[in-house]
C-alpha cells in the first residue's frame, strides 16, 4: 500500500492526528517513518533507543509535510518505557495509530533485561504491553479524531512457539530462536486479548508478520533476505489505515493476508494467564 493509497485519519476536531511508531531509527520502523513523513496533516511521534540516531532521523525528515517529534526510550528497561509513555502523553491528547515495531533478536547466549527478564520477552512483549497499556486513554480519545476506531498494530512474526509459564526467563532450555519465537507469540496473544476487551468501534488491535527475512539489523546475513522493506511497509500500513480493516480486531496477518497464529493464541486460558502475568510484571 503506497503512500498515495493510504487513507490517513480524518481530523474532525480541528487538530492533527497522531501516529506513534516505536523502533523508528532502523529497519522497518525507519522505512515507515520515511513513508508517512511525506504526507501532510499528520503528526508522527517516533521512538528510538539511541538519542544520536533519533537526532539524525529528525534531521533527515525535517522539511517534509508531516509534523515530526522524536522521543527516546530503551525497551530493555521498563522504567524507560513508562517514562516514554509519560512523554507521549505530554505531547498529545490522543493517538489514532500505535505501531509497536521495536524488537530484538537476542544472542546465542541468554541475556537478561535491566529488570531481570529474558531479553526477547522483555523487549518484544513486556515493553509494548506496558506502552500500550499506558497509552490506552489516548487511543480511546483518538477514535473520534480519526472518524473510526484507533488502531494498534503489533509487528510480530510467523515464528512462534509455546511459552513455558513456569520459566518465562528461560533459565533452562534457552535457545536464540526459542526466545524470539516465544516472545513474538506473547505479543500476538496479548494483542488478541486486548482486542477482546475493547469495542472494535473504539479500538482495534491486530498483529502482522510484515515479511520474511526483511533486510534489517536483526538479519544476520543480509543476503538471506527474502522480502523487501517495501513489503513490510505495505503490510504494516494496510493494518494501520486500510478502510476495509477499520473494525477488524484480534487477528493475525501474514503480510497482507489474514492467517492463523500459533494454536496457543486461541486458548483463552493461556491468553488470560499471560495477561495477568504481564500486568504483574509491568506494575508500578
Amino acid at each position: 500500500m503506497p503512500i498515495n493509497e493510504v487513507h490517513l485519519p480524518r481530523d474532525d476536531r480541528g487538530g492533527t492526528p497522531t501516529i506513534v511508531i516505536t523502533g523508528a531509527t532502523d529497519g522497518l520502523g525507519k522505512a515507515l517513518a520515511f513513508e508517512l513523513s511525506g504526507h501532510s496533516g499528520i503528526r508522527l511521534v517516533l521512538n528510538g533507543r539511541s538519542p544520536e540516531r533519533l537526532e539524525k532521523l529528525e534531521k533527515e525528515l525535517t522539511g517534509g509535510p508531516a509534523d515530526i517529534t522524536t522521543v527516546q526510550g530503551d525497551f530493555a528497561e521498563l522504567a524507560q518505557v513508562a517514562k516514554l509513555a509519560d512523554r507521549i502523553r505530554g505531547l498529545t491528547d490522543d493517538i489514532s495509530v500505535l505501531v509497536n515495531n521495536a524488537g530484538v533478536s537476542a544472542g546465542h547466549a541468554r541475556q537478561l533485561s535491566a529488570d531481570g527478564h529474558e531479553l526477547c520477552f522483555a523487549v518484544n512483549h513486556l515493553a509494548p504491553f506496558l506502552l500500550t497499556k499506558r497509552l490506552l486513554p489516548l487511543l480511546r480519545a483518538g477514535a473520534p479524531r480519526a472518524g473510526a476506531p484507533a488502531r494498534v498494530v503489533n509487528v510480530a512474526s510467523l515464528s512462534q512457539t509455546s511459552l513455558d509459564f513456569d520459566d518465562l526467563a528461560m533459565a533452562h532450555g534457552y535457545t536464540r530462536q526459542r526466545a524470539y519465537s516465544a516472545s513474538k507469540l506473547a505479543l500476538v496473544m496479548a494483542g488478541m486479548e486486548l482486542g477482546e476487551r475493547y469495542d472494535p468501534g473504539v479500538l482495534t488491535v491486530n498483529s502482522v508478520h510484515p515479511g520474511t527475512y526483511l533486510p534489517t539489523k536483526m538479519l544476520d546475513s543480509p543476503e538471506l533476505s527474502i522480502d523487501s522493506l517495501d513489503t513490510g511497509v505495505r503490510s504494516t500500513l494496510r493494518l494501520a489505515f486500510a478502510p476495509e480493516l477499520a473494525h477488524l480486531t484480534g487477528r493475525f496477518f501474514d503480510r497482507g493476508t489474514e492467517t492463523h497464529a500459533h494454536p496457543d493464541a486461541y486458548r483463552l486460558e493461556l491468553r488470560t494467564k499471560l495477561w495477568e502475568i504481564s500486568n504483574q510484571l509491568t506494575a508500578d
